[in-house]
């Protein structure tokens, strides 16, 4: 039973790595090479993101590649503010899978 519950806890970890897709221009041209765009946890790492990714889509991934983007500053009112850092990761799927991201989890 105890194994049971483990295995929902390490599903639901997942969710807390790999947060929402990101779709813009260049993630969709990227769709071509067989790549995905996520928005994930500032503090995930490659592995979690690989294991994370084919967990909850069914997939195979091959590579996995990260940036952080520093947050911007900005102005409101005349008093500046800074956006949050986001990581992204671009994950490259195996041939012939992919994954649709206007579905949802």
């Amino acid at each position: 039973m105890a194994k049971a519950a483990k295995k929902s806890q390490v599903d639901i970890n997942h969710y807390d790595v790999v947060l929402a897709p990101h779709i813009t221009e260049k993630s969709t041209l990227l769709s071509e090479q067989n790549a995905v765009v996520f928005k994930v946890a500032n503090d995930a790492t490659k592995p979690q993101i690989k294991a994370a990714v084919e967990a909850l889509f069914g997939v195979n991934v091959t590579g996995v590649n990260t940036l952080n983007q520093k947050g911007k500053t900005k102005r409101w009112k005349g008093r500046p503010y800074t956006r949050s850092d986001v990581k992204k990761a671009i994950v490259t799927l195996a041939e012939g899978q992919s994954i649709d991201v206007t579905t949802g989890i």
